[in-house]
């Protein structure tokens, strides 16, 4: 029978991306859905007041009741901003209320093995859990030693929790609780310090909390600082929890933790219990405990898919987060870029709200009083001079930006939001005039055999999809009069774009490339394809009707450049980002120009470009080498369903579903004709950009 779940409440309402994690069962929502006559169960958010009366709304109906909670690797930031990654589904109850059964407490006073087959998946998550200090919540920053008394004999932690916290009450414990937990910790520890750590909302101001009124004194230091939990664990000795999940991550830590309430946790003899609960009679390891709650029970969206993941598809996740994140502590100040660019790409500049600022010009950047923690921001591979002084005066990072090499389903100058950018701070990839950071990458990095498997599989997808940087155009295939002449095609560019005018030291326009590969392969089928938007008259680049008959066998307009790609033998270009695509599809590449993916080996390069193809030509690279820096190391990804930092793989994979999607509704053509859609669209980016700048 088929299953179909009702979401009652808000919050499920609102979270779509964890609709494959209920078996295949159907998630329906809204009111309308209350009336359905197929429904087979409800689905409820934990204890909560929608909680009850989906209760109430399935025991009228006679159906059954499955509650969610967040999980515990839930995301990188909180719910507020951040939707759940891991959740939790209990039929029985919900894993925090110790006064009646949940799923996790049976299974765990089973007799099921919980560690049969997995012994060296529970060894390895832990492992990267405590390596990476991965919480519920990953955006707090590592606890600074220095708040620490200097000649402790002992820490002691005790961990407090909000007032009102129903794992407090379903916990069995109340406000008391907290008081004996911290006089305890005093008493059973004569000679140590005990550290109090408030709770992060508590800090906030957000909420209050059982221990608010502690002071510090001669033995107390109150914690209020926000602060990863296991980075703070590591410095002390035992921990003192009521129901705090942070015990159990003590408890991966190796610390000994007393329990002063009865934590999902508690009462299987890995803790000391300072109550008891009868139902749970099997003793388990930490080991056990940790498989129940974080194999068995919790399940996990891959963010590369969307679809049903596991625990390292979520770890990998976070660890991608922290990572970037870490490179970017302090202030994103944009320069001069228009506000409803900005709108679409500032999420990509921190996780953190608050942390990325649009300015007019230096001045104003300025006045912003930039440290070297700071990053001062242009578009384009341009930096005006005044901009230059201010990052040298102030110490502050600068980087050029561009649109990355997957960007998106549809143009940039249709107004479609990217969905990977390069932040560069040595120069930029399209100008070889100086060194980029992806230069730096290419010549100087050693690949191990992961990456570059990691590449082949990328480069296969791409391949497989027909993937290019738009996106837009549908595969078909050529039906150019060829009569088995070698096929060579000219993709034809922009002509003041910024990789012909920085990229050119020779010939630099659309006419000159068509006849100098005339001139070089006299007996080719030789096929142009103007660019489209000098196609649609745009933009410069149109040549001669003239010399187009002339040396030109056929002009493609309607083929995507991935298509004509498939169909040729080689491609001769001056910096067209076509000559990197058919690099992945292994057709021959002759440059006239020099761009990124040149002076390498795996190109023929006639530019006269001497200053880059000397700096390249210190290192010869493989074309996985060539895909690792230029799709896996330099850009970064970026997927706003899950508001984070995507992997190349995960990126293909939205690309394909956007297309598909956009496809099936007939909207794909859209997306490239247009002129009132793209106007809409700019319009709706502003008016977002303006309601949260």
């Amino acid at each position: 029978m088929e299953q179909r779940l009702l979401a009652y409440g808000w919050f499920l309402q609102g979270t779509t991306s964890l609709d494959s994690l209920f078996d295949g069962a159907e998630v329906v929502r809204g009111r309308a859905a209350r009336r359905r006559a197929d429904l087979t169960g409800v689905l409820a958010w934990g204890r909560k007041p929608s909680a009850r009366r989906a209760e109430a709304f399935a025991a009228r109906r006679g159906l059954r009741v499955l509650r969610a909670e967040d999980g515990f690797l839930r995301s990188y930031g909180t719910g507020d901003l951040f939707p759940p990654l891991a959740v939790t589904v209990d039929e029985e109850g919900i894993y925090y209320d110790s006064t009646a059964p949940s799923a996790l407490e049976s299974l765990l006073n089973s007799d099921a093995d919980v560690l049969a087959g997995l012994h060296e998946d529970v060894a390895r998550a832990k492992a990267l859990i405590l390596s990476h200090q991965l919480s519920k919540y990953n955006h707090a920053p590592a606890f600074d030693p220095a708040s620490l008394r200097e000649g402790d004999v002992q820490r002691v932690l005790v961990i407090d929790q909000t007032a009102g916290d129903l794992a407090v009450s379903c916990g069995g414990a109340g406000p008391e609780s907290f008081a004996q937990m911290l006089q305890a910790a005093l008493d059973e520890n004569p000679g140590a310090t005990v550290y109090v750590k408030t709770h992060p909302e508590v800090t906030s101001g957000r909420k209050a909390g059982y221990l608010t009124g502690v002071r510090d004194d001669e033995r107390v230091v109150v914690l209020r600082g926000f602060t990863n939990p296991l980075s703070l664990i590591a410095h002390m000795d035992r921990v003192y929890a009521v129901t705090s999940t942070m015990g159990f991550e003590a408890l991966l830590a190796g610390k000994p933790v007393t329990c002063f309430g009865m934590p999902w946790y508690g009462g299987w003899g890995a803790t000391d219990d300072r109550q008891v609960c009868a139902r749970r009679t099997r003793r388990r390891s930490v080991d056990e405990i940790f498989a129940a709650a974080y194999f068995h029970y919790s399940r996990y969206v891959d963010p590369d898919t969307g679809g049903r993941g596991t625990i390292f598809d979520v770890i990998r996740w976070l660890v991608r987060q922290c990572e970037l994140q870490a490179r970017n502590q302090g202030r994103s100040i944009w320069v001069g870029m228009q506000r409803w660019k900005f709108s679409y790409v500032r999420e990509m500049l921190s996780l953190h709200e608050g942390r990325a600022h649009l300015v007019a010009n230096a001045a104003a950047a300025e006045r912003l009083q930039p440290t070297a923690a700071d990053r001062l921001c242009v578009w384009g591979a341009e930096v005006p001079d005044a901009l230059r002084e201010l990052a040298a005066r102030t110490g502050c990072r600068l980087l050029r930006a561009e649109d990355g090499f997957l960007r998106s389903v549809g143009l940039g100058s249709n107004v479609v939001p990217p969905l990977s950018a390069v932040l560069d701070e040595q120069g930029l990839y399209f100008d070889p005039g100086r060194q980029s950071a992806l230069e730096s990458v290419l010549r100087d990095v050693s690949f191990d055999e992961a990456e570059l498997e990691e590449a082949r599989s990328v480069r296969k997808l791409i391949v497989e999809h027909g993937l290019s940087k738009y996106n837009v155009a549908r595969r078909q295939t050529a039906q150019w009069p060829v009569r088995g002449r070698r096929v060579v095609l000219v993709p034809g560019q922009v002509e003041n774009d910024a990789s012909i005018r920085l990229g050119c030291a020779g010939i630099s326009s659309n006419a000159e490339l068509l006849a100098t590969v005339r001139e070089a392969c006299p007996d080719a089928f030789i096929v142009y394809k103007p660019h489209p938007e000098v196609l649609s008259g745009r933009r410069k680049g149109a040549v001669d009707e003239a010399l187009l008959a002339r040396c030109a066998d056929f002009v493609e307009k309607e083929l995507s450049v991935v298509s004509c790609i498939e169909a040729c033998d080689e491609l001769h270009t001056l910096t067209s980002l076509a000559g990197f695509d058919a690099l992945l599809r292994e057709r021959r590449v002759v440059t006239y120009g020099m761009p990124f993916y040149a002076g390498w080996g795996l190109t023929e390069d006639r530019g006269p470009h001497r200053q880059a193809s000397a700096r390249r030509g210190v290192r010869r690279l493989s074309l996985d080498e060539l895909v690792a820096g230029v799709l896996l190391r330099y850009p970064i990804y970026w997927d706003a369903r899950f508001r984070g930092y995507a992997s190349c793989r995960g990126t293909i994979h939205r690309l394909v579903a956007q297309r598909e999607d956009l496809g099936r509704g007939g909207e794909l053509g859209l997306l490239s004709v247009g002129w009132a859609a793209r106007v809409g669209r700019r319009l709706r980016l502003l008016l977002d950009s303006w309601r949260t700048l």
